[in-house]
């Protein structure tokens, strides 16, 4: 028995890291094809029906492509860094569930890697480790431009990890474990997105300043550092760069899912119908790949659309906005919960309206600064 679970975890592993990889490759294309549509132009339409040969045809370019290591480089970091780099954004998802548990031939496959008791401490530690490569790539370059990069990522990376650490402690409290699977379950009766809208917009935000995603994109500022931290990369090693990001964007976008929006359980509406996923549990992870690839959708609807936030009103935004509202979705949340035994109204009605009003109170406060810096500067 203990042969066949290591040959199940070997499988499972095996499956989720091409699982990764293959999507890395065709949410390149799925941006790019967003992105000319939003802009008004055909984006990838030359290799391939539709362009679907592109992200190969882009993976053979870059094997090819010269690789070069900086003579005055620190040559092992600037190696290994890209790897450092990647190995986080492949392994975060392995405490994530992607179906209920399936029968196949009386054997019963349960859909996750790993089911441990700390999977959201698991998600916030690996997460962290992600950050270690992008800030040796910029050392490691001895190029001034690679190492604010890195400075910079360190910076965004500490000031946005508290905002998203307290919108998970808000999860726990809502759902009374840190499972994942017991917070799926969590949200049989509503998503924790309904019922903590303000906490699910943090969560939203504060995931694409750890993805360094645009509007957030500072540590790889095109006008400004010319590329960032891998300024001296090419070939494979800024492949693996590239790698690591679209496939953190599919990890968060999974963990989202799953935190948030009832990660693979169906609409609540849907609970006791033909379809609901207790009845089918095959269709478990189609419901999660809907909601990841709408979640991706969004994604790169907000970098088509919000310029680069300049750099100072990024930091102020995450200590002076994202941490005092962060705290106070916990503090919501935490009053909601303790008042349930009074009046379950207290938590069903109470937590969400209460959530929507200091999301909206932060909003003014934030619109009424950035209003006053502009007068200011007239």
């Amino acid at each position: 028995m203990d042969w066949v679970k290591i040959l199940e975890w070997v499988i499972k592993g095996f499956a989720l890291v091409m699982i990764l990889l293959t999507g890395f490759a065709y949410l390149t294309w799925y941006e790019r094809k967003l992105l000319s549509r939003m802009q008004v132009r055909y984006g990838p339409n030359r290799a391939g029906k539709f362009g679907l040969l592109q992200p190969i045809a882009d993976a053979v370019k870059l094997i090819f492509k010269e690789e070069l290591i900086p003579d005055q480089a620190e040559k092992i970091l600037f190696i290994v860094a890209p790897i450092i780099t990647v190995v986080p954004a492949i392994v975060i998802t392995a405490t994530v569930p992607w179906g209920p548990d399936m029968q196949i031939f009386g054997y019963t496959l349960k859909p996750y890697i790993a089911d441990i008791d700390v999977g959201v401490l698991y998600i916030t530690a690996i997460a962290s480790i992600a950050v270690y490569g992008i800030v040796l790539a910029g050392w490691s370059s001895n190029n001034k431009y690679a190492t604010l990069g890195g400075l910079r990522s360190t910076a965004q990376m500490v000031s946005y990890e508290l905002a998203l650490g307290l919108s998970f402690t808000a999860v726990i409290l809502l759902s009374g474990s840190m499972r994942m699977i017991d917070i799926v379950n969590a949200q049989s009766d509503l998503w924790f997105a309904v019922l903590q809208p303000a906490g699910a917009v943090v969560f939203l935000i504060a995931t694409l300043a750890e993805l360094n995603r645009a509007p957030f994109d500072m540590p790889e500022a095109e006008q400004e550092l010319t590329a960032g931290y891998h300024v001296e990369y090419s070939g494979m090693k800024f492949a693996l760069f590239f790698m690591a990001e679209y496939s953190k964007m599919i990890a968060i976008a999974s963990i989202a899912a799953t935190v948030f929006f009832g990660g693979y359980r169906e609409l609540w509406f849907l609970k006791d119908t033909i379809l609901g996923v207790d009845q089918t549990p095959w269709l478990g992870p189609l419901y999660l790949l809907v909601k990841i690839l709408i979640l991706l959708f969004w994604m790169i609807w907000v970098r088509a659309t919000l310029p680069r936030i300049r750099y100072d009103r990024l930091m102020s935004f995450g200590w002076k906005a994202m941490l005092p509202l962060s705290l106070a979705v916990v503090i919501v949340s935490a009053a909601g919960i303790a008042l349930e035994p009074i009046n379950p109204l207290f938590k069903w009605v109470g937590i969400p309206l209460a959530s929507t009003f200091v999301g909206l109170m932060t909003v003014g406060i934030i619109d009424n600064a950035l209003r006053r810096k502009v007068y200011a500067s007239h």
